[in-house]
């Protein structure tokens, strides 16, 4: 055979960054003249737009073949041999660039906000034909080729070309909607890497196999908007945390798919009156024990429970009950599974070369360098994509704390200081800035909020004040202030009065969410009802107290499934919740009792008008101690708007507790959660009670035990 060129062995070898400048149609001085390789290939022919055919010889036993173009042709297929069987296909190298110039200013500039219509998989047509472009991020990868069900997974078959600043990709006719693919990799120092799944994929195959999948994401249904104001900080806002896998199991311990979960759970949360669901974290993740917290796929729903149809199909549902959707988000960290992120191209592209800077040593995981352009423009398109493509109405940034500080859970000595000698990232404050205010301008409806357990100001606070922009925060303080008081006995609790009253001193510093979650019933902590002192009949009425308490407290609520019915055990990803329990009265009644907290803070203005703002509350006793009886109001916008919440944390009943009131006249008890209804003593007001008339009215009331109650004036 003909003596070949060097860059027909790259081709041969698997190793040649730009297959386009040998493959393909080249004029070579007054020659048209055609390569192709196809290793499996025993004869190869061109044929011309008008069925001319030109053979093409095979210039390398490994399947390298070349010929001059029919004549009288501009456009070309090959029809190759296989075996028994002939087949004609389109070459890949003939095809013009996938990516525009455009595109690849905006990309290397970091500014691109769409990149999931440009990167990953793309079912097009090009030039009049059908197939997919593949586009993947690896500046510093000697050659990258994709692999799939359309090549036999073979590396050699289909090498990409490399544009701007290390952008491959690759247009392969009648590659499909529902081809397995990934990408085959040699990294710097020619070493050839794990073949690697898509960083932008839509889909992905189900753990253990880690397989990208074509899908055409562009054809998700918009689903039907959720109202227009319920992220609002006037508006009622009661979320249901869910994790997907375990909130109700069906047969022989099987998930329920998607369109399963649509079909009952957006129906379960309306009627419990919530106005929100937050999923634990959906994106792609290899392990069912992470709950979603170590995803690798962050542009793909889990395949766990269906496709993204089927996804999309769930927030649909969710949407016509009237709830919004909210999704756990991971930028945080990655897993450095062989497949996933880490070390993509050979090199830190993702992470941190250092690990002093690029891995957790609490989670075993991998930290973004949110200091590199394409990290941060790749993050913040997959927060808007969420939005964008399946109408998520906000999202929930997991781990706020170990992103803005460099120390975070680090030994003395073992993180590197910011330029100025600090513990803060100051990478990693800008992503958050600018991811919340690109979120904000593209979807003025939506929200975010962080768990942020620190005292980091400003964190719900605009960026153009100094803030770092999201619209809630966790309210991280009042949850163990809370639980650490409710779990005493009552009798050691005039010792701990303290632990209630703190968080009014910084109840309006942020826009808070009082969040009852997932971490709060795992590892040893018991269930929320499982913390509860005493018998079984204090353990329940300390329960109701304590939501109770939750919804007359300003800020938003939160609270993971398995706590609105009293769950006995901890939380288990790998079981159903314990819905039996609901056969029992006094489940049932901490059941009905949620309900009805969902339904006044819903209809009561003064509960929720003013939920982030010291003028929507006020102290009505702080000093009762010995009796652990606290009262307080809470104002709407209105000059009546107002209702009296009296929580009484001990055993005991007071009768004829004097408690001052803004306005003489009736009162009504709107709600008491000592009611028998929900399990209670019915110790009470009979519904109303009047107040003394004058300058100071004051109301006479009774006060059941280990119980709070409402009030709101006759209008």
């Amino acid at each position: 055979m003909t003596k070949l060129p060097a860059e027909a062995y790259a081709i041969i070898e698997g190793r040649h960054s730009d297959p386009f400048h040998y493959l393909g149609l080249h004029t070579e001085g007054e020659k048209r003249v055609v390569r192709a390789f196809l290793p499996e290939a025993s004869n190869v022919e061109a044929v011309g737009e008008h069925g001319e055919t030109a053979k093409l010889k095979r210039i390398h036993d490994s399947g390298l073949f070349a010929g001059a173009m029919p004549n009288g042709s501009t456009r070309y297929q090959l029809r190759a041999r296989f075996g028994d069987h002939v087949v004609d296909l389109d070459d890949p190298y003939r095809f013009p660039p996938v990516l525009s110039d455009f595109d690849l200013y905006l990309l290397g500039e970091g500014t691109h906000q769409r990149v999931y219509d440009k990167l990953g998989a793309h079912p097009m047509t090009l030039d009049g034909v059908e197939g997919v472009a593949f586009v993947v991020l690896a500046p510093n990868a000697r050659r990258v080729s994709v692999v799939g069900d359309f090549n036999y997974w073979n590396s050699r078959r289909h090498p990409m070309r490399v544009r701007g600043v290390g952008y491959w990709e690759l247009f392969i006719p009648r590659a499909r909607v529902g081809d397995r693919y990934k990408f085959d990799i040699i990294g710097p120092n020619g070493h050839h890497l794990p073949q690697k799944s898509d960083p932008v994929a839509f889909a992905a195959e189900i753990r253990p196999k880690s397989a990208s999948i074509v899908f055409d994401q562009s054809k998700i249904p918009h689903p039907q908007a959720a109202p227009e104001r319920i992220n609002a900080l006037g508006s009622p806002m009661s979320i249901y945390e869910v994790h997907l896998g375990s909130w109700r199991r069906k047969g022989h311990n099987e998930w329920l798919t998607y369109r399963e979960l649509a079909e009952q759970l957006p129906a379960y949360a309306r009627d419990m009156g919530f106005t929100h669901i937050e999923f634990l974290p959906v994106s792609e993740h290899p392990f069912d024990g992470s709950w979603g917290y170590q995803p690798t796929g962050m542009f793909a729903p889990t395949s766990r429970f269906g496709t993204p149809l089927d996804f999309a199909t769930l927030i649909d549902a969710c949407h016509r009950e009237g709830l919004a959707v909210l999704l756990d988000w991971v930028p945080g960290h990655f897993p450095d599974d062989p497949h996933g992120l880490g070390h993509f191209d050979g090199t830190a592209l993702y992470e941190h070369a250092n690990p002093q800077q690029g891995r957790h040593l609490d989670w075993g995981t991998l930290i973004y360098n949110y200091g590199r352009t394409e990290v941060t423009n790749f993050l913040v398109s997959n927060a808007l994509f969420w939005l964008d493509r399946y109408g998520i109405d906000g999202l929930r940034v997991d781990a706020v704390a170990s992103m803005l500080y460099l120390d975070y859970s680090r030994p003395s000595g073992g993180w590197i200081p910011n330029k100025y000698g600090g513990r803060e990232n100051i990478e990693a404050i800008a992503f958050l800035r600018r991811f919340n205010t690109e979120l904000f301008a593209r979807f003025p409806n939506a929200t975010t909020a962080a768990e942020e357990s620190t005292a980091w100001p400003q964190v719900s606070r605009p960026v153009d004040y100094g803030g770092l922009g999201f619209g809630y925060k966790w309210n991280m303080g009042w949850m163990h202030d809370t639980l650490k008081y409710i779990g005493k006995d009552p009798i050691h609790r005039k010792h701990h009065h303290g632990d209630i009253l703190f968080g009014l001193h910084y109840a309006f510093s942020e826009n808070f969410i009082l969040p009852l979650s997932h971490d709060e019933v795992v590892h040893g902590k018991r269930s929320i009802l499982g913390r509860m002192p005493g018998d079984d009949w204090q353990r329940f009425a300390n329960l109701r107290a304590y939501y109770s308490f939750m919804f007359g407290h300003p800020g938003k609520k939160l609270m993971f499934m398995g706590c609105e019915f009293g769950q006995e055990r901890e939380w288990n990803h790998d079981q159903s919740l314990d819905w039996h329990l609901l056969e029992q009265k006094k489940y049932a009644g901490i059941q009905s009792l949620i309900r009805d907290l969902n339904r006044l803070y819903r209809a009561v203005p003064a509960l929720h008008e003013l939920d982030c703002d010291n003028a929507g509350f006020e102290w009505v006793i702080t000093d009762d101690a010995n009796n652990n009886v606290f009262a307080w109001l809470r104002k709407g916008h209105g000059e009546r708007a107002r209702c009296l919440v009296v929580a009484n944390f001990s055993p005991n009943v007071y009768r004829n507790y004097r408690v001052r009131v803004p306005f003489g006249g009736k009162w009504h008890e709107v709600l008491n959660s000592d009611s028998a209804h929900y399990g209670g003593t019915n110790v009470g007001n009979i519904g109303e009670v009047r107040a003394s008339e004058g300058a100071k009215p004051e109301l006479s009331l009774t006060i059941p035990p280990l119980a709070a109650i409402f009030l709101v004036p006759e209008s």
